[in-house]
């Protein structure tokens, strides 16, 4: 396929409240997003990987700079027949995964549409059902996260996802599970605690039957979680600091793990994520999909990835309503009573953007074409 037009959007999706982690407090969501035209079609791609560099070392303003100054020159106007190929176009450039799935993440969506199939038949899935789970940030009371909890579990929810921090952690767990005996939970870290100075709080997790400790420590590390693993009964679950397959690789090796969460835009993209699933599933391990408050754009491709099925744990993919008072889509992400996110037949993504609407919240742009 001919990569003839490309356009690059930086735009900022306000929440309906804020979203609260262990590195802090997000009022808004800023992504990226990327439209690619050729052989008669076109698609958009997103990556979101927050304002400020804190969930990783990649803000929102380095990805579209990132996108716009090193990628999209160096693919339009060029023939890019696989994702394979498009990252070996790109693979100079040194980490910002984020950015490069901005791009990718697009090349796959184009190139289902050029296809005329749904992105999830593409991939290789066979059934276009991801079932999802619940997910808490901090909240500003106790009983306010008792009552989300309490909701998630009468929807049926089949696993309910708690952020934790410092203060935030061991006495809210046995709050939760005196109310809550017996829903699956697990606790993201957000690369919160230390090895040395927290090792009592991680191995006091162990207390509440967690299906997973998901990201414990440092944003990079694989050799503490390693060793943390040795020493703790519950599953770690690595998310931040798995950004490629060599990572992933790396981290069966030394056991560093036992779970791992696959977001496109950490990974660098489906190319990457379809690798990683593929060798968790070879090593039995127990792998899910995870979302970084995507529009409809990005949630839709999380959706399609998560129908692969070596995703064996419930996804983090929400309804647009959870989020946004308005998407910027004009079908919005949904789940059904089953809380499962049901796709279609539709070519591509299946959720693209209203032009009004990301005009709305479009704060820059620029548009690259092809070499006459």
């Amino acid at each position: 396929m001919k990569i003839e037009f490309a356009e690059i959007r930086y735009v900022e999706l306000p929440l309906i409240s804020p979203w609260r982690t262990a590195y802090g407090e997000d009022a808004a969501i800023h992504s990226v997003m990327v439209r690619l035209s050729g052989g008669g079609e076109e698609a958009w791609g997103e990556s979101t990987p927050f304002y400020a560099p804190t969930y990783s070392s990649e803000s929102a303003r380095s990805v579209y700079e990132t996108v716009r100054e090193f990628f999209l020159p160096r693919l339009v106007g060029r023939e890019v027949d696989s994702a394979g190929e498009l990252m070996d176009r790109i693979s100079v450039f040194k980490g910002n995964p984020f950015a490069k799935a901005a791009v990718e993440t697009a090349w796959w969506a184009l190139h289902s549409r050029l296809l005329g199939q749904p992105l999830w038949r593409v991939l290789g899935a066979q059934q276009p059902v991801v079932r999802c789970g619940a997910d808490f940030g901090v909240q500003e009371g106790i009983d306010d996260l008792l009552e989300l909890i309490q909701g998630a579990v009468d929807a049926g929810y089949p696993r309910v996802k708690l952020k934790v921090r410092h203060g935030w952690d061991v006495e809210v767990l046995e709050t939760v599970r005196s109310a809550f005996p017996d829903p699956v939970f697990h606790v993201d870290c957000n690369a919160g605690y230390d090895l040395s100075e927290d090792i009592d709080t991680l191995r006091a997790f162990d207390r509440f039957n967690l299906a997973m400790i998901e990201q414990p420590l440092f944003h990079t590390d694989l050799i503490e979680h390693a060793e943390l693993q040795k020493q703790i009964g519950t599953p770690v679950c690595l998310d931040e600091s798995i950004k490629d397959v060599r990572d992933f690789r790396l981290a069966l090796k030394i056991g560093a793990c036992r779970a791992v969460n696959v977001k496109p835009g950490r990974v660098g993209g489906l190319h990457n994520a379809v690798q990683i699933h593929d060798m968790a599933r070879e090593e039995g391990m127990e792998a899910w999909v995870g979302g970084m408050l995507e529009s409809g754009v990005g949630a839709g491709i999380c959706a399609a990835l998560g129908t692969l099925p070596g995703f064996t744990y419930p996804a983090d993919v929400f309804p647009s309503s959870r989020f946004y008072t308005e998407d910027i889509t004009e079908r919005w992400v949904e789940q059904d009573e089953g809380c499962c996110v049901v796709l279609d037949e539709t070519p591509g993504v299946g959720f693209d953007p209203v032009p009004e609407r990301l005009d709305g919240v479009t704060l820059f742009q620029e548009v690259f074409e092809k070499l006459s």
